[in-house]
Protein backbone atom coordinates (compact mmCIF):
# COMPACT_ATOMS: atom_id res chain seq x y z
CA UNK A 1 0.00 0.00 0.00
CA UNK A 2 1.00 2.99 -0.83
CA UNK A 3 1.48 5.65 2.14
CA UNK A 4 -1.25 8.38 1.76
CA UNK A 5 1.32 11.25 0.71
CA UNK A 6 -0.56 14.25 3.30
CA UNK A 7 -3.58 15.17 4.46
CA UNK A 8 -4.55 18.89 6.78
CA UNK A 9 -5.75 18.79 10.15
CA UNK A 10 -7.25 21.60 12.69
CA UNK A 11 -5.79 20.92 15.74
CA UNK A 12 -7.04 23.21 18.64
CA UNK A 13 -7.12 25.99 16.11
CA UNK A 14 -4.03 25.29 14.26
CA UNK A 15 -3.80 23.58 10.81
CA UNK A 16 -1.52 20.82 10.80
CA UNK A 17 0.35 19.10 7.34
CA UNK A 18 0.04 15.07 8.16
CA UNK A 19 2.27 13.03 6.36
CA UNK A 20 2.22 9.52 5.57
CA UNK A 21 -0.27 8.01 8.18
CA UNK A 22 -0.34 4.88 6.38
CA UNK A 23 3.45 4.16 6.84
CA UNK A 24 4.10 1.12 8.98
CA UNK A 25 6.62 2.15 12.07
CA UNK A 26 6.41 -1.25 13.76
CA UNK A 27 6.73 -4.04 11.03
CA UNK A 28 6.19 -6.90 13.90
CA UNK A 29 2.33 -5.68 14.26
CA UNK A 30 2.04 -3.53 11.18
CA UNK A 31 1.38 -0.42 13.57
CA UNK A 32 1.26 2.61 11.79
CA UNK A 33 1.87 6.39 11.70
CA UNK A 34 -1.34 7.13 11.90
CA UNK A 35 -2.49 4.41 14.87
CA UNK A 36 0.67 6.43 16.28
CA UNK A 37 -1.04 9.59 16.28
CA UNK A 38 -3.99 8.08 17.46
CA UNK A 39 -2.56 6.70 20.05
CA UNK A 40 -1.28 9.71 21.67
CA UNK A 41 -5.06 12.04 21.07
CA UNK A 42 -6.08 9.30 22.73
CA UNK A 43 -3.99 9.64 25.64
CA UNK A 44 -2.88 13.68 25.86
CA UNK A 45 -5.88 14.57 28.52
CA UNK A 46 -3.34 12.76 30.84
CA UNK A 47 0.06 12.69 28.50
CA UNK A 48 0.17 15.92 28.56
CA UNK A 49 0.10 17.14 32.17
CA UNK A 50 3.46 14.70 32.78
CA UNK A 51 5.21 16.81 29.65
CA UNK A 52 4.35 21.11 30.75
CA UNK A 53 6.29 22.76 31.61
CA UNK A 54 9.75 20.43 30.89
CA UNK A 55 11.89 20.15 28.30
CA UNK A 56 11.18 17.36 25.47
CA UNK A 57 14.15 15.51 23.99
CA UNK A 58 12.36 13.19 21.18
CA UNK A 59 13.80 10.04 19.57
CA UNK A 60 12.72 9.83 16.02
CA UNK A 61 12.35 6.86 13.90
CA UNK A 62 11.91 8.28 10.39
CA UNK A 63 11.98 4.83 9.02
CA UNK A 64 9.88 2.99 11.27
CA UNK A 65 11.61 1.00 14.67
CA UNK A 66 13.67 -1.38 12.15
CA UNK A 67 15.26 1.59 10.96
CA UNK A 68 17.88 3.77 12.55
CA UNK A 69 16.87 6.75 14.87
CA UNK A 70 18.38 9.60 16.39
CA UNK A 71 18.05 11.95 19.56
CA UNK A 72 17.06 15.12 19.69
CA UNK A 73 17.05 18.03 21.88
CA UNK A 74 16.95 20.80 19.71
CA UNK A 75 13.76 22.27 18.26
CA UNK A 76 14.36 21.06 14.58
CA UNK A 77 14.26 23.83 11.61
CA UNK A 78 10.84 24.40 10.57
CA UNK A 79 9.48 24.95 14.13
CA UNK A 80 6.19 26.33 14.03
CA UNK A 81 6.21 30.15 15.46
CA UNK A 82 3.19 28.76 18.28
CA UNK A 83 5.92 25.89 19.82
CA UNK A 84 6.76 27.06 23.18
CA UNK A 85 10.49 26.87 23.29
CA UNK A 86 12.95 27.43 26.63
CA UNK A 87 16.35 27.62 25.88
CA UNK A 88 17.84 25.90 28.95
CA UNK A 89 21.86 25.40 30.05
CA UNK A 90 22.82 21.83 28.61
CA UNK A 91 23.48 20.75 32.60
CA UNK A 92 19.78 21.44 33.17
CA UNK A 93 20.92 24.32 36.01
CA UNK A 94 20.37 27.73 36.24
CA UNK A 95 24.27 28.96 36.52
CA UNK A 96 24.88 31.89 34.78
CA UNK A 97 28.43 30.10 34.11
CA UNK A 98 27.05 27.55 31.45
CA UNK A 99 28.02 29.26 28.34
CA UNK A 100 26.32 25.84 25.89
CA UNK A 101 22.23 25.85 25.73
CA UNK A 102 19.53 24.03 23.88
CA UNK A 103 16.39 25.88 22.16
CA UNK A 104 13.90 22.83 23.57
CA UNK A 105 10.43 22.58 22.27
CA UNK A 106 7.81 22.51 25.35
CA UNK A 107 5.05 20.13 24.69
CA UNK A 108 2.19 22.09 26.49
CA UNK A 109 -0.82 21.13 24.36
CA UNK A 110 -2.39 18.74 21.51
CA UNK A 111 -1.11 20.10 18.58
CA UNK A 112 2.31 20.64 19.41
CA UNK A 113 2.26 16.86 20.67
CA UNK A 114 0.68 16.39 17.20
CA UNK A 115 3.11 18.09 15.79
CA UNK A 116 6.43 16.15 17.45
CA UNK A 117 4.27 12.81 16.37
CA UNK A 118 4.09 13.67 13.18
CA UNK A 119 8.03 13.95 12.77
CA UNK A 120 8.05 10.22 13.89
CA UNK A 121 9.20 10.91 17.49
CA UNK A 122 7.80 8.36 19.10
CA UNK A 123 9.67 8.38 22.10
CA UNK A 124 8.97 11.36 24.36
CA UNK A 125 11.92 11.91 27.39
CA UNK A 126 11.56 14.77 29.83
CA UNK A 127 13.90 16.19 32.60
CA UNK A 128 12.59 16.02 36.60
CA UNK A 129 12.68 19.74 36.45
CA UNK A 130 10.26 22.11 34.77
CA UNK A 131 10.58 25.95 33.80
CA UNK A 132 9.43 29.07 34.46
CA UNK A 133 7.21 31.04 32.11
CA UNK A 134 10.19 32.65 31.17
CA UNK A 135 11.96 28.76 30.44
CA UNK A 136 14.48 29.19 33.53
CA UNK A 137 14.69 25.82 34.92
CA UNK A 138 13.09 25.32 38.55
CA UNK A 139 14.40 22.88 41.08
CA UNK A 140 13.19 19.36 40.12
CA UNK A 141 9.47 17.94 41.58
CA UNK A 142 10.03 15.01 41.57
CA UNK A 143 12.98 12.13 41.97
CA UNK A 144 12.77 8.91 39.58
CA UNK A 145 14.67 5.86 40.32
CA UNK A 146 14.90 3.41 37.12
CA UNK A 147 14.77 -0.08 37.72
CA UNK A 148 16.64 -1.81 35.20
CA UNK A 149 16.97 -5.69 35.38
CA UNK A 150 20.01 -7.57 34.37
CA UNK A 151 19.45 -10.96 32.57
CA UNK A 152 17.71 -13.57 33.68
CA UNK A 153 16.18 -10.77 35.75
CA UNK A 154 13.11 -9.48 34.67
CA UNK A 155 10.09 -7.29 35.42
CA UNK A 156 9.28 -9.94 38.38
CA UNK A 157 12.44 -8.79 39.85
CA UNK A 158 11.94 -5.31 39.23
CA UNK A 159 8.62 -6.02 41.10
CA UNK A 160 10.17 -7.32 44.67
CA UNK A 161 12.92 -4.62 45.02
CA UNK A 162 10.20 -1.88 44.00
CA UNK A 163 8.55 -2.49 47.08
CA UNK A 164 11.54 -1.97 48.83
CA UNK A 165 12.45 0.87 47.23
CA UNK A 166 8.71 2.26 47.79
CA UNK A 167 9.62 1.19 52.06
CA UNK A 168 13.25 3.06 51.53
CA UNK A 169 10.85 6.27 50.24
CA UNK A 170 8.64 5.99 52.69
CA UNK A 171 10.55 6.08 55.17
CA UNK A 172 11.74 9.80 53.93
CA UNK A 173 8.57 10.71 53.48
CA UNK A 174 7.67 10.39 50.02
CA UNK A 175 5.26 8.63 47.93
CA UNK A 176 5.85 7.14 44.78
CA UNK A 177 4.08 5.75 41.39
CA UNK A 178 5.23 2.84 39.80
CA UNK A 179 5.38 3.18 36.14
CA UNK A 180 6.52 0.27 33.61
CA UNK A 181 9.21 1.14 31.28
CA UNK A 182 7.58 0.14 28.16
CA UNK A 183 11.14 -1.79 28.02
CA UNK A 184 11.93 -4.21 30.73
CA UNK A 185 11.78 -2.52 33.60
CA UNK A 186 10.04 -0.26 36.30
CA UNK A 187 10.57 3.30 36.77
CA UNK A 188 9.49 4.85 40.19
CA UNK A 189 8.78 8.74 40.69
CA UNK A 190 8.50 10.25 44.16
CA UNK A 191 6.53 13.89 44.13
CA UNK A 192 8.65 16.06 45.71
CA UNK A 193 6.59 18.84 49.06
CA UNK A 194 6.62 22.08 47.15
CA UNK A 195 6.09 22.82 50.61
CA UNK A 196 7.21 22.28 54.34
CA UNK A 197 10.72 21.49 53.26
CA UNK A 198 13.65 23.42 51.64
CA UNK A 199 13.27 22.22 47.63
CA UNK A 200 16.35 19.77 46.77
CA UNK A 201 18.13 20.63 43.92
CA UNK A 202 19.45 18.27 41.12
CA UNK A 203 22.27 17.45 43.52
CA UNK A 204 20.27 16.97 46.00
CA UNK A 205 17.77 14.61 44.47
CA UNK A 206 20.28 12.75 42.88
CA UNK A 207 22.03 11.93 46.12
CA UNK A 208 19.11 10.65 47.69
CA UNK A 209 18.38 8.44 44.76
CA UNK A 210 22.08 6.90 45.41
CA UNK A 211 21.52 6.74 49.08
CA UNK A 212 18.66 4.64 48.65
CA UNK A 213 20.24 2.55 46.05
CA UNK A 214 23.10 1.37 47.81
CA UNK A 215 21.54 0.90 50.67
CA UNK A 216 19.16 -1.58 49.32
CA UNK A 217 22.40 -2.80 47.58
CA UNK A 218 23.84 -3.33 51.09
CA UNK A 219 20.40 -5.11 52.32
CA UNK A 220 20.74 -7.50 49.29
CA UNK A 221 23.69 -7.69 46.88
CA UNK A 222 22.54 -10.77 45.65
CA UNK A 223 19.78 -9.08 44.09
CA UNK A 224 20.31 -5.41 44.09
CA UNK A 225 23.13 -3.28 42.28
CA UNK A 226 23.88 0.42 42.59
CA UNK A 227 26.65 0.14 40.24
CA UNK A 228 26.31 1.27 36.67
CA UNK A 229 29.06 -1.38 35.37
CA UNK A 230 27.28 -3.93 33.25
CA UNK A 231 29.47 -6.49 33.97
CA UNK A 232 28.30 -6.37 37.66
CA UNK A 233 23.93 -6.32 36.61
CA UNK A 234 23.53 -9.98 35.18
CA UNK A 235 20.72 -11.43 37.37
CA UNK A 236 20.46 -8.39 39.78
CA UNK A 237 17.83 -5.42 39.41
CA UNK A 238 20.16 -1.56 39.16
CA UNK A 239 18.65 0.84 40.96
CA UNK A 240 19.79 3.88 38.06
CA UNK A 241 19.81 7.02 40.37
CA UNK A 242 21.82 8.82 38.13
CA UNK A 243 18.62 9.95 36.23
CA UNK A 244 17.82 13.05 38.75
CA UNK A 245 20.99 14.62 37.31
CA UNK A 246 19.68 17.90 35.84
CA UNK A 247 20.67 16.90 32.23
CA UNK A 248 19.46 13.67 32.15
CA UNK A 249 16.12 12.48 31.05
CA UNK A 250 13.69 9.68 31.52
CA UNK A 251 10.85 8.33 28.98
CA UNK A 252 7.51 10.11 29.94
CA UNK A 253 4.63 8.07 31.37
CA UNK A 254 2.22 7.51 29.08
CA UNK A 255 4.94 7.85 25.59
CA UNK A 256 5.71 4.49 23.52
CA UNK A 257 8.65 2.80 23.05
CA UNK A 258 10.58 2.59 19.68
CA UNK A 259 10.72 -1.45 20.48
CA UNK A 260 9.84 -4.08 18.12
CA UNK A 261 6.15 -3.94 19.44
CA UNK A 262 4.27 -0.59 20.60
CA UNK A 263 4.60 -0.93 24.24
CA UNK A 264 4.41 1.97 26.42
CA UNK A 265 5.91 3.40 29.81
CA UNK A 266 2.53 2.76 31.70
CA UNK A 267 1.44 3.89 35.23
CA UNK A 268 0.06 0.72 37.28
CA UNK A 269 -1.54 0.13 40.98
CA UNK A 270 0.56 -1.15 43.83
CA UNK A 271 -1.69 -4.11 43.83
CA UNK A 272 -0.56 -4.82 39.93
CA UNK A 273 3.20 -4.31 41.28
CA UNK A 274 2.25 -6.99 44.14
CA UNK A 275 1.35 -9.29 42.32
CA UNK A 276 3.59 -9.31 39.90
CA UNK A 277 6.66 -9.38 42.89
CA UNK A 278 4.52 -12.75 43.66
CA UNK A 279 3.99 -14.31 40.26
CA UNK A 280 6.58 -14.16 37.48
CA UNK A 281 3.65 -13.30 34.39
CA UNK A 282 1.79 -10.71 37.36
CA UNK A 283 2.63 -7.72 35.65
CA UNK A 284 3.85 -7.31 31.90
CA UNK A 285 4.76 -4.22 29.46
CA UNK A 286 1.40 -2.71 28.06
CA UNK A 287 0.78 -2.26 24.35
CA UNK A 288 -0.69 1.07 23.30
CA UNK A 289 -4.23 -0.50 22.59
CA UNK A 290 -4.40 -1.91 26.36
CA UNK A 291 -3.00 1.44 28.06
CA UNK A 292 -6.25 3.65 25.75
CA UNK A 293 -8.54 1.11 27.37
CA UNK A 294 -7.02 1.70 31.10
CA UNK A 295 -6.81 5.43 30.87
CA UNK A 296 -10.53 4.76 29.56
CA UNK A 297 -11.51 2.60 32.52
CA UNK A 298 -9.05 3.57 34.89
CA UNK A 299 -8.19 6.83 34.59
CA UNK A 300 -4.79 8.35 35.55
CA UNK A 301 -2.50 6.25 37.93
CA UNK A 302 0.10 8.34 38.07
CA UNK A 303 0.10 10.35 41.30
CA UNK A 304 2.16 13.09 40.12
Amino acid sequence: MTPTSEVHVDVEGRTLRITSLDKVLYPRTGTTKGEVLNYYASVAGVLLPQLRDRAVTRIRWPHGVQGSSFFEKNAPSGTPSWVRTATVPTTGTRSASDSDTIRFPICDDLATLTWLVNLSALELHVHQWRVTKAGRPRKPDRLVIDLDPGEPAGLHECCQVALRVRDALAERGLTCSPVTSGSKGLHLYAVLPASGRPRLDSDGTTALAKEIAEGLQKADPALVTATMTKAKRPGKVFLDWSQNSGSKTTISPYSLRGRERPTVATPVTWDEVERGAEDPLGLEQFRFEEVIDRVRDMGDLFLG
